[in-house]
């Protein structure tokens, strides 16, 4: 039985993630080592490649020690305090930040001290309200935009933390879905008092947003769909739940030893695809894999 076996060519790192990754190598080849703060992407087959170029990731505890050294700020972006420990300690930052990242916050921290690009007239202090992953380092470095006062909210479950007595300015993290954040501006407008002020800004990554329907479509192609992805990825939990839907014989996997030869059993069509943090040749590597079986196929 032949099989064919399909990449998505739509999965795989975004620009954010590949500019991270590219700087990072670059510094690895000048110097062979650096420090990352955090993993450099939720994937930790991409993690140990790089380490074992030089790459040491290390966690905030540990920037604190250091001194004079070298250390790359991943996209998804540090609160202020992390670049004040780094200006204290003389360390110097490769700053990776993903561009779309780093305009959300430098958006929340303008409202948050200007109260707004468009201003309430409520003379209490700013209600930030970020819709995203509570503890997701994304998350982090928006709150620490508005010194840590920000309300997060992870779901349209959680909206009664909001204060509807004050103003609200609403922003989410770039990677949560666009309808979950449509439900909960819908409900916030139900839920407002007379007089005040309410702005919703849509900071959903599109490169991100625009692979929901387009996943959805690559898993209804394919008889079995393996989702390649890290257990750490947000992104990653969005978009398998998109394939298990479009088709339940859709599977979650980290690697190619992970497969159950009986998924396969009568599947001639078979799609591969993966998360926003997953690397190209860790798809390719599971394809190669599913080739080398005794039934395998052709691409």
């Amino acid at each position: 039985m032949q099989r064919i076996i399909e990449i998505d060519e739509q999965s795989g790192f975004c620009f954010g993630v590949t500019r991270a990754i590219s700087l990072a190598e670059q510094e690895l080849e000048r110097t062979g080592h650096l420090y990352c703060l955090g993993d450099i992407v939720h994937n930790s087959n991409e993690v140990e490649r790089l380490m074992s170029k030089g790459l040491v990731t290390i966690t905030h505890e540990q920037l604190a020690e250091l001194h004079d050294v070298t250390v790359l700020l991943r996209a998804h972006g540090e609160p202020p305090e992390t670049y004040a420990i780094a200006q204290r300690n003389n360390i110097h930052i490769i700053d990776a930040t993903c561009p779309v990242v780093l305009k959300l916050q430098q958006r929340i921290h303008h409202s948050y001290h200007n109260g707004g690009d468009n201003g309430g007239e409520s003379t209490q202090p700013p209600q930030i309200v970020i819709y995203g992953k509570r503890g997701h380092a994304e998350v982090n470095g928006l709150v620490g935009q508005t010194a840590g006062t920000a309300t997060v909210i992870e779901s349209i479950d959680e909206i009664d933390k909001i204060d509807y007595s004050r103003d609200i300015y609403l922003y989410s993290q770039t990677t949560k879905s666009l309808q979950g954040f449509k439900q909960i501006v819908s409900e916030i407008e139900r839920r407002l008092k007379p007089g005040v002020h309410f702005m919703n800004y849509d900071t959903i990554c599109r490169s991100v947003a625009n692979r929901i329907p387009r996943i959805r479509e690559f898993a209804q192609r394919h008889e079995l769909i393996l989702f390649v992805c890290g257990s750490k990825s947000s992104n990653g939990r969005i978009l398998f739940a998109e394939c298990l839907d479009a088709n339940p014989q859709s599977h979650l996997i980290s690697g190619e030893d992970e497969i159950d030869p009986s998924w396969l059993e009568g599947k001639t069509s078979i799609g591969i695809c993966g998360a926003t943090s997953t690397p190209r040749w860790l798809m390719t590597r599971v394809r190669d894999h599913l080739l080398s079986l005794p039934d395998g196929g052709e691409q």
